[in-house]
């Protein structure tokens, strides 16, 4: 059977801008550009010329790309015509093959927002879509506000809709603005519009995630017959963000009845690289990635519990529904004082530790984790410290270096401008090769902020390890998580880091003590050697 054809819309880089927080740079910029070009995004939305010095930077730099890159815009205002309007203007002027222009259609806005009459209004859509199309580039109309127009005044908003589609764009584009529209409304409003005699196959779907059902109400837009979905990475997005094209490819090319009946841009080994795309976008934002998140999520393919544990190692469908190497995740059975042994010596597998089903070290180790998480420790994420200690239990834990003593001082001094700073200074003393070793590193940056204790132990503890050194070269600590645990007197510190690569193979291990420079501490060591004993140190 001949599949149709979905077109993938990404606006990361102009509505996931609106979120609170986000501001790309230009290169940034450029790195999501090939990233979303590689996956097979059909269309990319650079930004709005002219609406600041970033994004009128980026078209003017913008490379070649399989994808088609819009520029967005709004329609001309009233009392002007669209050839000499400098707002559109400056979006024409950025060249790019397409453009993307947003208009009014629900008439409350057009007539309280824009003071006009929604005659005028039309006119305007009608000239500026027309205009686009004249100076022979792809014309795209976002109907904002649509679905609370339509439930307002149908007549009028599609009224507007026709007057963008006869003007010659090549996609009228239905946007719930305010997220507010549920699933249904969604679904029975797209396939009126489609019952209006505007064809499927040039209607696109924008949704908004205000009630946590932007995902949903695009894949109803498309049952109802649009054939174009603007979402972006990791649903960010003003409010509370986009539809997320992070979970809405996987569900397109993997879950039935899409599967079967669509096809997009994307093929079935760019979908592996999802999970990277997701990550290195929060990587770009210097974000820590949302574990729970759908298909990409760290958390998304782990499981807990014993029973789970077990039916997994029997057949993974019996709690996944997609194979998790689809989207370029992995499957993890996390250790907790939850766990079962089938938990265990699944993750002890894992490890590249083969252990008999009876032998007596598998109680000692779920002993130990049971134990040590009555202290606060948690081997729950930090998967790490968990093979450390199993492979500690089992005397396959190799004595790479001995840490003699360490010290941190923090000292608060004026700098050359007079201004009071702080600044970290660690000394780490270990014992490698027979040698002692004797490092002093400081917590400054190259821009002159002091980055804390921890920074200045990390930088310490990894200056030199004689023959180790050039294995943790390419380390680097990525996160770093502190939780009191327990409370009252006897509260201690948790501590989670998590720790990167140059291979892009990331880790996270755990320290607790009451000290918070011990916690940290131990959870750095734990880092090194699981680093030293994966590269086969």
């Amino acid at each position: 059977m001949t599949k149709e054809r979905l077109t993938l819309y990404d606006t990361t880089l102009r509505d996931g801008q609106q979120t609170q927080g986000v501001q790309f740079s230009t290169p940034e910029k450029h790195r999501i550009v090939e990233a979303l070009d590689a996956l097979g995004i059909d269309y990319i939305e650079g930004g709005w010329p002219g609406a600041n010095p970033t994004d009128s930077a980026f078209f003017e730099e913008v490379g070649h790309t399989r994808a088609k890159i819009a520029a967005f815009g709004m329609t001309k205002r009233a009392g002007r015509s669209a050839e000499n309007d400098d707002v559109l203007a400056a979006v024409m002027n950025a060249g790019t093959p397409a453009v993307c222009l947003v208009g009014k259609t629900h008439d409350f806005h057009v007539t309280a927002a824009l003071g006009i009459s929604l005659d005028e209004n039309v006119e305007n859509i009608r000239a500026s879509i027309a205009h686009i199309v004249a100076q022979g580039r792809e014309a795209l109309f976002d109907a904002e506000h649509f679905f609370d127009g339509y439930k307002a005044n149908p007549e009028y908003a599609l009224t507007c809709l026709k007057a963008a589609h006869d003007a010659g764009a090549r996609w009228v584009v239905l946007c719930d603005t305010n997220g507010g529209a549920l699933p249904t409304e969604v679904g029975e409003i797209t396939a009126a519009v489609i019952a209006a005699g505007l064809p499927g196959d040039r209607i696109g779907i924008h949704t908004h995630n205000d009630t946590e059902m932007a995902v949903a109400a695009t894949l109803a837009a498309v049952d109802a017959g649009a054939r174009q979905i603007q979402g972006t990475l990791n649903g960010l997005g003003e409010r509370c963000g986009n539809a997320n094209l992070t979970s809405l490819i996987p569900t397109l090319l993997l879950k039935e009845p899409y599967a079967s009946r669509f096809e997009t841009g994307v093929t079935p080994e760019a979908l592996e690289g999802m999970t990277r795309i997701s990550r290195m976008l929060d990587e770009v934002l210097n974000r820590v990635p949302f574990k729970q998140s759908a298909y990409v999520g760290s958390s998304a393919f782990a499981h807990k519990a014993g029973l789970h544990a077990s039916a997994i190692l029997k057949d993974p469908s019996t709690y996944e529904h997609v194979e998790p190497a689809s989207v370029g995740n992995r499957r993890v059975i996390p250790m907790s004082n939850q766990a079962g042994q089938s938990n265990l010596r699944r993750r002890l597998a894992e490890a590249g530790l083969e252990v008999p089903d009876k032998d007596p070290a598998l109680a000692r180790i779920l002993d130990r984790i049971k134990a040590r998480e009555a202290d606060g420790y948690s081997y729950d994420t930090a998967q790490a410290s968990f093979e450390l200690l199993a492979r500690d239990e089992l005397g396959q834990l190799p004595d790479f270096f001995e840490v003699k003593r360490y010290r941190v001082t923090v000292e608060r001094r004026k700098n050359k401008y007079n201004k009071m700073i702080s600044l970290s200074e660690a000394v780490v003393v270990v014992k490698v090769d027979g040698e002692k070793k004797l490092s002093v590193s400081e917590s400054m940056d190259d821009l002159g902020n002091d980055r804390g204790p921890v920074n200045a132990l990390a930088k310490a503890l990894a200056k030199d390890l004689g023959s180790y050194q050039e294995i943790i070269d390419d380390m680097r600590l990525v996160d770093f998580k502190v939780r009191i645990t327990q409370g009252g007197t006897e509260a201690v510190t948790r501590v989670i880091i998590d720790s990167e690569d140059g291979s892009g193979r990331r880790w996270s291990t755990v320290g607790v003590s009451a000290n918070i420079i011990d916690a940290s501490f131990e959870a750095l060591l734990d880092a090194v050697r699981w680093k030293l004993i994966r590269d086969r140190a």
